[in-house]
């Protein structure tokens, strides 16, 4: 393995092979820069922070025998894992997978290809866990990945039938339950329930503290079946720290309830709600601390709510609170706009229909890998500001500001 040697200069290339190392050594040899192959070889090694050329080829063979395994993996070949396996029983521990967790857990995972697990997948799990792949690698993390979609339960079947433990927490803070809270995935959800998991998991969390009914609420995927999950976790009995019974209904599409709340109180719909902190999505840190329910409708994707509201009174201009440091104000449209893949279209359509001022510009937070950048932006420059979230080719959303005059 590599050492912390004060001449280690570079790092392997992405692929690293023994030929091209000894290639390198020869040319060493041959700019006369040492004296034997021998020389050339250990200061081919010392270059790539290794202790010895044996060290060095030892780590580089164990390279091409992990990426044999993956490639045996990704292609279903049980007879060929088998052989590798068998050969080198250290593959079981082979950085490999979602966090570096293991073999297992990138079988579990069914990623490659993308699909639920058939007969073949399940016999290699089955057969690497009988032949010395730890079920509970990083934590569960074969169980964690698995339970991300909820085509992969038979995945989620066989692993806790050998073990894995639905109360695990994945790397010491990622309850197992939280996965598909996550991706919003009712069936996963339900079976992990079904089978003993708790859904207000105890224990100090730093990172994710609350229950996986505020964490589902929370997740950054916009989902249709956001309320279905919901609907599993509160006859689970699960609490959530979101105590505005309007916005919950409002997110589980009960309209109906929601309703209710506007004949008992019609100032409501004109309320901010200092309390919500989710909301954030795909790469924008901005949530929906101080916005009305028109916000929450906007970012959910939720054209009938949107609907409702505007029907009843609300302000499609209506700016969220502007915390001390002048932070905020935006309108619903913001949310629309800077959703993943153009999950707002709707809304977005809905609210430039009905007077959404597009010219409105404030101060938003910024990307969620820069967690100090405040930008200063109109709706349309604000979606513009994160290309990634829809696809190659600018969004409807954009597309659709840009044909309404909207400046960025």
């Amino acid at each position: 393995m590599p050492t912390n040697s004060p001449e280690a200069r570079r790092p392997l290339p992405e692929r690293p092979n023994v030929r091209h190392l000894k290639d390198q050594a020869k040319d060493l040899l041959k700019a006369g820069a040492a004296q034997s192959i021998t020389e050339a070889q250990f200061k081919i090694a010392r270059s790539y922070g290794f202790t010895s050329w044996p060290k060095l080829k030892a780590h580089v063979d164990s390279l091409e025998e992990i990426g044999e395994l993956k490639q045996a993996i990704d292609t279903n070949d049980l007879s060929r894992v088998k052989t590798l396996m068998t050969r080198d029983p250290e593959l079981h521990r082979a950085p490999l997978g979602y966090g570096r967790n293991g073999p297992l857990t990138w079988v579990a995972e069914c990623r490659v290809p993308l699909a639920p697990p058939g007969p073949e997948r399940l016999a290699m799990a089955a057969w690497m866990i009988d032949h010395g792949s730890d079920v509970h690698q990083g934590g569960d993390g074969p169980l964690m990945r698995a339970a991300l979609r909820g085509d992969r339960i038979p995945m989620m079947e066989l692993l806790v039938s050998r073990g894995a433990n639905v109360n695990a927490l994945w790397s010491g803070y990622y309850p197992i339950i939280f996965a598909p809270c996550e991706t919003v995935e009712p069936l996963a959800l339900k079976w992990l329930l079904e089978h003993s998991a708790n859904p207000n998991p105890p224990g100090h969390r730093q990172k994710y503290p609350g229950t996986a009914l505020d964490f589902v609420i929370g997740t950054y995927g916009r989902s249709a079946e956001l309320g279905t999950c919901m609907e599993i976790l509160i006859e689970a009995g699960c609490p959530t720290k979101y105590k505005v019974p309007a916005v919950l209904d409002l997110l589980r599409n009960r309209l109906d309830l929601l309703v209710r709340h506007l004949d008992a109180d019609p100032m409501l719909m004109h309320r901010r709600f200092p309390e919500l902190t989710f909301g954030n999505t795909a790469e924008r840190r901005l949530t929906l601390r101080g916005a009305t329910l028109l916000h929450v409708a906007a970012e959910y994707g939720n054209v009938e709510a949107a609907n409702l509201l505007l029907d009843r009174g609300a302000d499609v201009n209506a700016r969220a609170t502007i915390d001390e440091t002048g932070v905020g104000g935006q309108t619903p449209i913001f949310h629309a706009v800077s959703q993943f893949y153009d999950w707002g279209l709707a809304v977005t359509r809905l609210l430039v229909d009905r007077g959404a001022d597009l010219s409105v510009r404030v101060n938003l937070p910024g990307h969620y890998e820069r967690p100090d950048e405040v930008v200063k932006c109109t709706p349309l420059g604000y979606a513009l500001l994160f290309p990634a979230t829809h696809g190659p080719r600018p969004s409807n959303s954009t597309i659709l500001l840009h044909e309404r005059g909207a400046p960025d």
